[in-house]
């Protein structure tokens, strides 16, 4: 192995990926993506193994590997020409969730298939029973938008018309659809192009030589990290406080981590059976998760492809939550669920590596998604909103404020650019005071969004959590705050969850919900979990928490035994 080779071809696919997303971000036509940059962009060798990927969203880094193998298992190699461009959706065909959109452009030198330039996105609107994609109350796969197999959008360079035709016949937005899908080409187009020329510089065999080397050493990289952790077997466990459709019922996530010598397997035998409602994970998402946990647990400086997966084993049980069976519903899997999943993984390793893990985050993205007719221009709107919450206190650090969840990476959008798009005004949006899991780290702080109705009606759907479970501290620390969803209806004074105001089976997942004209909603993000004994803390760190607005002084007193002048 050359080593200077290794690092540099490293470093220029890594760059690739990071200009792929630029592109899709300054092409597309959706918030999610131009603002929240939800989507991945990475390159693949032949075998559909992760050569390098960008930092973009971690639940599609994990995924990305089987979306590419069970892509190839439809469409093999033989029957792909240069110019080809597949898409697939289809989280029963090793997808994610029915939003993310993968596109697979084939890398040719020579006429030589030398590996896939990847895309995958959030598409925010994909037909179905509510507008936005995400139906807090799905009972089955079908009730969550379109699905596509593999399929080539493009064959030999050219548009394939009756792919485009059923795409967009199915969706309210087909102009926003068009655009954010052209998006998604014009990044394969651009990784394609410029893995060619890196090809073309080393050579077809010098390069192929160096992918090899790079996830063997990856590989070598992560299993002494792996091995560097004490062996044995780790046990945790974590609630889901609903479906949408069974009322009053709640789910498990159960792991045990299995460490032993340079490999660790996830165990999720224990884990509740599939529920009725949308918030099963596919197997890509429970592997996705897995990686997710494992990358966080060890050092950031190696290499993100293949490489660093083979030392990582999953055992997921069809039929459960972590590996739904067809054609139960899916969508909130890879929002609500992997993030769970990987807080129970860094909960059961928080005796064995308590430097390298934290206490619960908030664990959603809230994903508040709404559509309707604009009353001024005629013309249908489609929004999915994301909202940051407080990640979990550390061993040495607080946790992060009101950030995405933990496989998101994604930014919220910004108020004057939702107000511009969108028939809201945000009347409020700051961070929550005493949100923050008390401890020696304090968790982070959530926040809260009241905005009021501009428009004649807004239809409303929410996926998201810990309205009822709060996300739990780490050795000693305390619970941080829950989130919530609140309505006033116009000419009203009495602010109604979901329950009350609709009579919905469940306050945090909902669908098609009314929202009137002078109606205000209030959306409220969880605090992260804090770590160790609150009375351990700094009181230096306490004054400026107060001073701050993060903590008030009456919970200063309470948490921390805090009774100095916050002069």
């Amino acid at each position: 192995m050359d080593p200077v080779t290794v690092n540099i071809v490293d470093s220029t696919m890594v760059s690739i990926c990071r200009e792929m997303g630029i592109v899709l971000m300054k092409t597309a036509y959706s918030t999610i993506f131009s603002e929240a940059l939800d989507f991945t962009c990475a390159l693949a060798n032949m075998d559909g193994d992760l050569m390098a990927v960008a930092d973009y969203c971690p639940s599609q880094i994990g995924g990305m590997p089987l979306l590419v193998k069970s892509c190839l298992r439809e469409i093999p190699a033989s029957e792909i020409e240069e110019g080809d461009i597949i898409l697939h959706n289809d989280p029963y065909r090793g997808g994610l969730h029915t939003p993310e959109h993968t596109f697979f452009k084939p890398i040719f030198v020579e006429r030589e298939l030398m590996g896939f330039a990847v895309a995958i996105g959030h598409i925010q609107e994909v037909g179905g029973m509510v507008p936005g994609g995400f139906c807090g109350e799905a009972t089955e796969i079908f009730h969550e938008g379109i699905r596509v197999p593999p399929v080539k959008i493009k064959k030999r360079g050219q548009d394939n018309v009756e792919v485009w035709k059923l795409l967009l016949a199915n969706v309210r937005t087909p102009r926003v659809n068009y655009g954010d899908l052209c998006a998604l080409i014009a990044a394969v187009d651009l990784g394609e192009s410029r893995t060619v020329q890196v090809i073309e510089k080393y050579g077809k065999a010098l390069f192929g030589e160096t992918i090899r080397d790079l996830l063997d050493y990856t590989e070598r990289r992560m299993r002494a990290e792996l091995e560097a952790i004490p062996d044995g077997i780790y046990p945790f466990k974590d609630y889901i406080e609903s479906d949408g459709v069974e009322e009053g019922r709640t789910y498990v996530i159960e792991v045990e981590v299995h460490k032993f010598g340079s490999e660790i397997v996830i165990d999720y035998a224990g884990s509740s059976t599939q529920a009725k409602g949308p918030i099963n994970a596919t197997l890509g998402v429970a592997t996705s998760a897995a990686y997710n946990a494992v990358l966080h647990m060890t050092d950031p400086s190696i290499p993100r492809n293949s490489g660093c997966f083979r030392p990582i084993r999953v055992l997921a049980p069809p039929g459960t939550i972590v590996n739904v069976d067809y054609p139960a519903p899916e969508v909130g899997g890879n929002t609500e669920t992997h993030p769970r999943i990987v807080g129970t993984i860094l909960g059961a390793m928080a005796n064995a590596v308590p430097n390298r893990t934290m206490a619960a985050e908030g664990g959603t993205h809230s994903n508040f998604v709404f559509g309707g007719v604009d009353a001024e221009t005629g013309d249908y709107f489609i929004c999915y909103d994301i909202a940051g919450v407080g990640w979990g206190g550390r061993a040495f650090a607080d946790g992060n404020d009101a950030v995405d969840s933990i496989n998101g990476n994604c930014r919220p959008t910004p108020i004057e650019v939702f107000e511009t798009r969108f028939p809201w005004r945000v009347e409020y949006l700051a961070f929550d005071t005493d949100s923050a899991g008390g401890g020696k780290f304090r968790g982070g702080v959530g926040y809260t969004k009241q905005m009021i109705c501009l428009n004649d009606e807004v239809i409303c759907s929410q996926m998201t959590d810990r309205h009822l479970f709060a996300p739990w501290g780490l050795h000693g620390g305390k619970p941080g705050g829950l989130g919530a969803t609140l309505i006033l209806k116009a000419g009203t004074e009495k602010w109604q969850d979901m329950r009350e105001a609709y009579g919905k089976k469940s306050t945090s997942r909902y669908s098609n919900v009314r929202i009137e004209r002078g109606d205000r909603l209030r959306l409220t993000s969880p605090g992260g979990g804090g770590y160790g004994d609150p009375q351990e803390r700094d009181p230096q760190l306490v004054l400026s928490d107060i001073k701050q607005g993060y903590v008030s002084a009456t919970a200063a007193e309470r948490e921390y035994g805090f009774k100095g002048s916050v002069k």
